[in-house]
């Protein structure tokens, strides 16, 4: 129909290569057939390894979703890509976990072989898992907002304006992370020497989350005492808590004040006050707040 419309040849010639373009779009997302022996091989491959745990399969039975439970009860999936030279060649794997997940594959393998490798990964993360799910469950996290599987970070509330944020290595969670205080001086710095002090207290025996609290000497916010909204405040700029997916990452030093900010609600502020003055990459001004 548009093509009968056009006025001129010109015309037809712009709407023949819109046409075409969006003609050759939509065959490239068609299914190309693969060779019998790559159907009945995978639907022989599911029936071995059962179809209670299939969660997905594609029309084009090019791509399968597995699920899987540890241990502990949680719920895994893992997507397996294949090309139309499966088995000679293993599918692509993509998982939820914090580190490689290699699969070891020969042409005489099957799918049944890859969720077993998939379940003995999901056990090496156990302990991982457990201790993260630990602080998810206790304490309040302000970052991430909703973690993948394959986060290792977490920004733990400690008080009002005060934070502290953990980088937990997935191969050895029970060890020290890197811990990154967020808040005012006067409140990070006596944490920052109490964790120093006490390094040598750390005990790979106890939880990640009881070894912080006892060489901190604190105790966390808890989620079921306290509301969010008790000890996370809105930027004092923007006038919100989540900017991009971050909270307020800068405090006010000032005891009196101690107001949050966004680091780049704050370097746009500062940028635009003629008293701020830079040196390489940090620039310094007075609050928005107090003028301090």
């Amino acid at each position: 129909q548009r093509l009968h419309s056009c006025p001129d040849l010109v015309s037809f010639m712009v709407e023949l290569k819109t046409v075409l373009e969006i003609a050759l779009k939509n065959t490239e997302d068609l299914h190309i057939p693969r060779p019998p022996e790559y159907y009945s091989c995978l639907v022989r491959d599911l029936e071995i390894l059962g179809w209670n745990r299939v969660a997905y399969v594609d029309t084009g039975l090019s791509t399968v979703k597995l699920k899987a439970e540890d241990s502990c009860g949680r719920q895994h999936l893992i997507t397996l890509k294949l090309n139309a030279k499966y088995p000679t060649e293993p599918p692509d794997c993509l998982v939820d976990f914090p580190v490689p997940f290699a699969v070891s594959w020969m042409p005489q393998n099957s799918l049944i072989d890859i969720y077993n490798q998939f379940l003995a990964a999901l056990e090496s993360l156990k302990e991982f898992w457990d201790a993260l799910d630990e602080i998810d469950g206790k304490t309040w996290v302000l970052e991430p907002e909703n973690p993948t599987r394959s986060a290792t970070s977490r920004r733990i509330a400690i008080g009002n304006n005060v934070s502290v944020n953990i980088e937990v290595d997935p191969r050895h969670p029970n060890m020290l992370p890197e811990c990154y205080f967020l808040g005012a001086d006067h409140e990070v710095n006596p944490l920052r020497t109490k964790l120093n002090n006490n390094m040598h207290l750390w005990d790979p025996e106890v939880s990640l989350l009881q070894n912080l609290r006892e060489l901190l000497g604190i105790e966390f916010p808890s989620r079921a005492v306290l509301e969010k909204s008790d000890f996370a405040k809105d930027c004092g700029i923007c006038y919100a808590y989540r900017l991009e997916g971050s909270a307020p990452n800068h405090v006010c030093d000032d005891p009196r004040c101690g107001q949050p900010f966004h680091q780049a609600c704050l370097y746009e502020w500062l940028q635009g006050l003629p008293t701020s003055r830079q040196s390489f990459n940090v620039i310094f001004g007075e609050c928005p707040y107090c003028n301090k």
